[in-house]
């Protein structure tokens, strides 16, 4: 397929994108707008977002995707009572990845891939369990970095968004995809602003 029948297809995949996909592309963008003002609505249209999007994934028989948006949900809700809270507590600092941190990182992948693959091919009716649960896999181990405040979290959740793209488009969830390209874009940038930030860290410490 060239590049103009992949253009077609988009257009056409456009045209027909339901109305709760669009209310949960705009929420999305709308919560990382937020999360760049650091303002607590961020999180009543994350949850929304995620919610409906637990729908969507699921309608597409992407499970893995649909699990991992509960995962996102739960994440909100426990934010949004954290921000509620106001506990001041000192930041975890930026690192990057140990040795150590990237054997847990390749088994994360590993486990969760194999896991999730396993579930899919024989207890669901998933057409693509493989990449899906590939999509999800690295996602669960780049959350888990971005949670230990690692560096390299940004490379795991781009390499979920890169193959993530093609899969939204062949699901025919064309909104979506460009919203994970803008994820993809915007992951780029933290990568080098936690570059920076981790640097400024150990010129303090000096």
């Amino acid at each position: 397929m060239g590049i103009q029948d992949w253009v077609i297809l988009f257009i056409g995949q456009i045209k027909e994108t339901s109305f709760w996909e669009w209310i949960a592309v705009v929420l999305a963008i709308a919560e990382v707008l937020l999360a760049w003002r650091n303002s607590v609505w961020l999180y009543p249209a994350g949850i929304i977002s995620t919610a409906l999007y637990i729908y969507l994934m699921a309608a597409v028989h992407l499970y893995a995707e649909s699990v991992l948006n509960v995962y996102y949900l739960i994440m909100s809700i426990y934010g949004w009572l954290l921000w509620v809270k106001r506990k001041e507590h000192a930041p975890i600092p930026i690192t990057h990845n140990s040795p150590r941190d990237w054997w847990l990182t390749t088994a994360i992948v590993a486990a969760s891939w194999a896991i999730l693959y396993i579930v899919l091919r024989h207890y669901t009716d998933s057409t693509v369990p493989l990449w899906d649960a590939w999509v999800s896999a690295t996602a669960w181990a780049g959350m888990w970095l971005l949670a230990k405040r690692k560096v390299e979290n940004w490379i795991l959740l781009n390499i979920s968004n890169l193959f993530a793209i093609p899969l939204q488009i062949y699901k025919k969830l064309p909104l979506t995809s460009c919203l994970t390209l803008f994820l993809f874009i915007v992951a780029i940038f933290g990568y080098y602003e936690w570059k920076k930030k981790y640097q400024i860290q150990i010129t303090e410490r000096a």
